[in-house]
């Protein structure tokens, strides 16, 4: 391992609310869903309608969402962030390894800054996004441009959704809950959806998905069949990346399966998507549609696992 001063890693998840009220959801999701990158509607016309109609409709609602997912230490993806930059700090000795948010708290923007006045000569920026889409991995991009400018001590990793270490953790994540919890009928990997019109685009997110889910399989010793692949937190009337979840798990209950294990391996820590989303309310569909168990399986977090894949990541990306 090279002994390089000034050297930082930054690992940039995508944010969350400061806490679980409709004030501190409203300006988080203010921020998010005026980023062009993730809706793609003219400005003069979303942001009127956001500000005016949905968030004041939809803030307390959310807020609600988080309020049942709360952790003592704050918002599970901030806490599971903030241990995760620790973990690999330990396993990385000669850098500096922090963690930032492109929406919310620490900005991603700020803490780039802030290393740079510091003295920092090597900065790379890892976002814990596994696989590539111009929906959030270009977001990263264009937070880093407005800061560095021509400055090329800035440097981003695109994606990670092959790397050997990755998939291995996932695949072991998933034996331990076998090991633990006994194995469902079914495995389904759920993953953010899009809208079918990004991938249509050109966007590599949908491929991405499928070559890691391959990939896991692989690793897990069974058949690409042997895996669901699903696309979760659909919103708007567009079409989107199918199958989706919900209508997926609701397929496997009309089939006879009774028990199904759910991982979410796009989602580097757990979250408002994963614990909610998935684990309470696609869990109480499965059951209201004839199913008896959807067993989630925690992301990696702040696992050991996780923070050598991460170290290992960066080691192979930079050194």
């Amino acid at each position: 391992m090279k002994d390089v001063s000034g050297r930082v890693l930054v690992l940039a998840n995508l944010g969350t609310p400061a806490a679980p009220t409709a004030q501190a959801v409203s300006a988080y999701l203010d921020e998010f869903l005026t980023d062009p990158r993730v809706v793609q509607l003219p400005q003069w016309l979303w942001k009127p309608l956001l500000r005016k109609v949905i968030l004041p409709r939809r803030s307390p609602v959310v807020a609600g969402k988080y309020a049942s997912i709360w952790m003592d230490d704050g918002s599970p993806l901030a806490v599971y962030t903030r241990r995760l930059a620790q973990a690999v700090q330990a396993r990385l000795p000669a850098w500096r390894v922090v963690h930032a948010m492109r929406y919310g708290a620490p900005p991603l923007a700020e803490v780039l800054r802030n290393e740079l006045a510091a003295g920092a000569q090597d900065i790379r920026v890892l976002p814990l996004y596994p696989q590539y889409s111009t929906t959030t991995t270009a977001s990263v991009a264009d937070a880093i441009a407005k800061v560095r400018a021509d400055d090329a001590r800035i440097a981003m990793l695109d994606d990670y959704h092959l790397h050997p270490a990755w998939i291995r953790a996932v695949a072991d994540s998933i034996r331990a809950h076998w090991q633990t919890q006994g194995r469902g009928e079914r495995l389904l990997l759920s993953f953010h959806g899009l809208p079918q019109r990004v991938v249509d685009a050109g966007d590599p997110y949908a491929a991405q998905c499928e070559a890691s889910t391959a990939a896991i399989a692989r690793e897990l010793g069974i058949e690409r069949a042997g895996i669901d692949l699903a696309y979760q937190s659909r919103f708007g009337k567009g079409k989107w990346l199918q199958p989706s979840t919900d209508a997926r798990l609701h397929a496997l209950a009309a089939q006879g399966v009774r028990s199904v294990d759910v991982a979410c391996p796009g989602f580097a820590v757990d979250c408002l998507e994963t614990l909610e989303e998935i684990a309470q309310q696609e869990a109480e569909r499965f059951r209201a549609a004839g199913g008896e168990s959807l067993r989630y399986i925690p992301c990696l977090n702040a696992s050991g696992a996780h923070a050598e894949a991460i170290a290992r990541i960066a080691e192979d990306a930079w050194n």
